[in-house]
Parts: C-alpha cells; structure tokens; sequence
C-alpha cells in the first residue's frame, strides 16, 4: 500500500464508495476526530496502567476504526437500491455500548461518590484521560451535525456518547488507582 497518491493534492480527498469531497467537509471532521481520539486513547494505553484497562481500550480503539469506517461511508455509497449494503462495513453494536455502561458500573462501584465536579489534572495519565474525553465529545458532536445533514446510525452517536461517560469514570478511578489528588471544583468567592 503507497503511503503517499497525491490526490489529495487540491484539498480533496475521497469517501469510502470513491466520492471525493473537500477536507474540511464534516464528515472529515468527523472521522479525522475519531482518529485523534484514537491516538489518545494509544497515549493513554501506553501508561502504566492496570492490565484490564489495556485490554479494554484496545477493544474500543477496534470499535473506533468501526466508527470512523461507518462516518467515513456516505449513506448512498453503503447501501443499494435494493436495501443490501454495498460494502461490508462493520457496525455498532447495542452490546458495545452495553460493554461500556458495565465497565462504567464496575469502575464506579469502587470509587467515593461525587458530590462536586472535579478539575481535570492530578497525573499525567489522569490529564490523558480527560484530554481524550474531551476530543471524544468534540467527535459526538460533529458526528451529530453530520447526522443533521447525512443519517448516522443512532448507535454511533450513543457510543460516542457513552464513551466519553466511560472517559471520564476512568480518569477518576486512574486517580484513586495512581493515589493522586481529585480536586473538587468549589467555585472561588469573589
């Protein structure tokens, strides 16, 4: 596979089916966000973290070539005339998202309850965590101004949603697994 094809040498590149659209487009916007989040969660799977989460994030950045795979497939290029997919694109699932409402549950079990919202920081990795969970709700929200043009299949954009629940809980158990300090955002009198 050449890295480098030059067709994209005007500021155009293609879609899944052959389309060519500019790179600014939303639905690169879209995709291009997953990617970026998918290198976060590679940053954040490099730490020395519990083996479990490893295998975990591996799992959702699988799930997120699947996100970016379906943002990147214009609904007419996916299906046919007659309701068969054109191209073999894997989907969302209910049980991915239910994949993360568990982990989400089992995490929070072992964590204080909040009664504040918290600043984001206190390690490293903790700060990766919510780096990520901030580019993962920049991906949901384009991902839904796409939908506003272009169907997205609901699931996607729930996933997204969730995900970024799952981004967030796991910075805070980082936080109480690395011993650091959660600081509680208690708002400075004036």
């Amino acid at each position: 596979m050449k890295i480098y094809t030059k067709t994209g040498d005007k500021g155009t590149t293609a879609l899944f089916g052959g389309t060519r659209v500019p790179k600014h487009h939303i639905r690169i916007e879209s995709y291009g966000t997953i990617d970026e989040l998918n290198s976060h969660l590679g940053l954040i799977r490099d730490q020395n973290i519990d083996k479990h989460y490893k295998i975990i994030l591996i799992h959702i950045q699988d799930r997120l070539f699947t996100v970016g795979a379906i943002l990147a497939t214009p609904e007419d290029k996916a299906i046919l005339k007659n309701g068969k997919e054109r191209l073999n694109i894997p989907k969302i699932t209910s049980e991915d998202i239910e994949r993360l409402e568990k982990e989400i549950d089992t995490m929070n079990e072992a964590l204080p309850p909040m009664t504040h919202f918290v600043l984001p920081g206190g390690h490293q990795t903790v700060s990766f965590c919510h780096i990520a969970r901030c580019v993962c709700r920049r991906a949901e929200r384009l991902t839904v101004a796409l939908n506003d043009i272009e169907t997205i299949d609901e699931r996607t954009i729930m996933y997204l949603n969730r995900l970024s629940d799952y981004l967030f809980v796991l910075a805070r158990k980082l936080t109480y697994d690395l011993k650091a300090n959660e600081v509680k955002w208690i708002p400075e009198k004036q």
